[in-house]
């Protein structure tokens, strides 16, 4: 439901959403579609790998891929998150996702730059 909420928010405000259901269907995506340019996953997602194992992984095959993890349960420390990864703690506020898509988007990839986290 949750997922369906903010899918539905950044198609609003004019990004094109490719949902998946679990890590592993994301890989999928990925492999077939390169022009994502954002990864935006729940930590705490069904399946086998969750979604810090996928942003590790996605960082590792797709550098230029910007990575969004949010949770209400974990909250990752900066060893933990991927390089370059941000984390936005839930409940988060639908325009304050949206606004920090739009600023992940608005710079291009670096891949030095170090993981960060923003306060609720």
């Amino acid at each position: 439901m949750i997922r369906l909420l903010g899918a539905e928010v950044l198609t609003h405000a004019g990004y094109v959403v490719i949902e998946a259901a679990d890590a592993e269907a994301a890989l999928r995506l990925l492999r077939n579609n390169r022009q994502i340019s954002l990864l935006f996953t729940d930590i705490n997602m069904p399946g086998e790998m969750d979604g810090l194992a996928l942003a590790q992984k996605v960082c590792l095959q797709w550098p230029d891929i910007r990575l969004l993890l949010v949770s209400g349960r974990a909250q990752p420390s900066l060893g933990e998150m991927p390089h370059r990864a941000r984390f936005l703690p839930k409940p988060y506020d639908l325009d304050e996702l949206v606004e920090l898509v739009r600023q992940m988007l608005a710079v291009p990839p670096c891949r030095d730059t170090p993981p960060m986290q923003l306060a609720s």
